[in-house]
């Protein structure tokens, strides 16, 4: 993957679970990592004491957070109502010139902040909530 700039990572959400995307918010800042829980199996026989893994038998997760601005009272309305309803929805992270991540997603955390002399900003997280397809670029 070649040098792009990280404005350019998309966070979309289809709110009716229609298959309709929409772009949400105006992230300043992003991030997606995924990540699995490790099965150890080491025992007494194990070589030299090292410890061993139990490969493809861990749970695999996504998590995806960022913080910035709404786009418009649109987007604010969709993202809160997801939130409020507690809702698992389908989610959609465009990273340019590599892929697309999409699946169920639960808004697990939303936070609004904001200074006296500035914008209202707001810094969410999704975490996955099933099995998530990645489409190469």
């Amino acid at each position: 993957m070649a040098i792009q700039r990280g404005r350019d990572l998309l966070l979309k959400l289809d709110e009716a679970d229609t298959g309709t995307f929409v772009t949400v918010a105006g992230l300043r800042s992003r991030r997606l990592d995924f990540s699995t829980d490790t099965i150890d199996v080491t025992t007494g026989d194990s070589p030299e004491r090292w410890r061993e893994l139990l490969g493809g038998a861990g749970v695999r997760r996504a998590r995806v957070s960022g913080a910035g601005v709404f786009r418009d009272d649109a987007s604010d309305a969709a993202v809160r109502a997801v939130f409020f309803a507690g809702a698992i929805r389908p989610w959609r992270v465009v990273l340019p010139d590599f892929g697309t991540v999409e699946g169920p997603f639960l808004l697990a955390s939303l936070e609004f902040s904001g200074e006296h002399d500035g914008e209202m900003s707001f810094e969410l997280a999704l975490e996955s909530a099933g099995a998530l397809t990645f489409t190469e670029s």
